[in-house]
């Protein structure tokens, strides 16, 4: 199977890390970037935030540590995408 739209992102420790971007989510003044990790077979996504850079040729992205953030972001992914994907709860 062939996916669309991979990007490659280095971690904290340096390391290439793929990913499917699936979605660019708004929320609250700030964008959310929803990726399927392509190594885990887990079926869970992972949301980080765009960060603002001086490098426009560079795009940062940071984790999310408010639960209430993350479930409002899913929730968004979710229902923009119920037709394509089966969510499970």
């Amino acid at each position: 199977m062939e996916l669309d739209n991979i990007i490659t992102l280095q971690d904290e420790n340096g390391e290439d890390v793929r990913f499917e971007f699936l979605d660019l989510v708004e929320y609250a003044g700030n964008e959310y970037v929803v990726l399927l990790p392509v190594e885990d077979d887990d079926g869970q996504v992972v949301i980080l935030q765009l960060e603002e850079s001086d490098d426009d040729e560079v795009e940062n992205y940071v984790g999310v540590d408010d639960d209430e953030t993350l479930n409002a972001i899913f929730a968004i992914f979710k229902e923009k995408f119920k037709d394509e994907f089966k969510f499970e709860d």
